[in-house]
């Protein structure tokens, strides 16, 4: 019985990280030093000032977050890119079809765009778009952090989202993602539009990082004590 106990308490202890409010806070504000530089390139395709915030950090289940995804299945475009390098991990931008219509207007010119299956153009811009806020994110995350990670070229599944994902659900049978939402709002002739991006890492890069920020503390704190 105490071996079956002990062996309950490492696997929540591997699969349920702890993470104190100061530790999710400075994780906030890593992301949205990331996201700054991110907005200030999307800015450029929008034409207009934009804003990127991070509203929440939940840890959460692979079945939950399959659910969460598959709610936005039949009514959004989901872009994928893959976080790959010394993180582990993945984003997904949700277009609704009147995100698709005002990105058109606003960053193709398009007129009288009509709601319904992308065409090449558009299909090309939000995988665009994808690609630079990932990016964007990503090397900032790798300069914080110092840490080698990159962005897989961003793709839009034609097939279920889980099916997608597979690659790194099956690799991480333990995987228990950190999800973060995130806003993306774009102002445009006074209107703004919201375009949810969900990013979310694996238990393994969630302890590495949890790792690097804890020596960060310990530095600091060593320096403080010196002084």
């Amino acid at each position: 019985m105490e071996t079956d106990a002990t062996n309950t308490n490492a696997k929540k202890m591997t699969t349920e990280p702890h993470i104190t409010e100061l530790e999710r806070d400075i994780i906030k504000e890593i992301l949205n030093i990331g996201l700054a530089r991110a907005a200030d390139s999307f800015a450029s395709i929008a034409k207009d000032k934009v804003l990127l915030k991070v509203p929440d950090i939940t840890l959460i289940e692979v079945k939950d977050l399959l659910l969460l995804v598959s709610k936005y299945e039949g009514t959004h475009t989901i872009i994928q890119s893959d976080i790959k390098g010394d993180f582990n991990g993945a984003t997904l931008m949700l277009f609704s079809d009147e995100h698709i219509v005002r990105l058109s207007e606003i960053c193709l010119s398009m007129l009288d765009v009509q709601r319904g299956e992308l065409s090449v153009m558009q299909e090309s811009l939000l995988l665009e778009i994808s690609n630079i806020i990932t990016g964007a994110l990503v090397t900032q995350l790798a300069n914080i952090l110092k840490s080698s990670i990159y962005g897989s070229p961003p793709k839009a599944p034609k097939s279920h989202i889980a099916d997608s994902l597979k690659g790194i659900l099956v690799q991480h049978p333990l995987f228990q993602p950190l999800v973060f939402t995130v806003v993306t709002r774009f102002t445009h002739n006074s209107k703004s539009v919201e375009l949810p991006l969900l990013l979310f890492f694996d238990t393994n890069t969630l302890l590495k990082i949890l790792g690097i920020i804890r020596s960060f503390e310990l530095g600091h704190n060593n320096l403080t004590e010196k002084e």
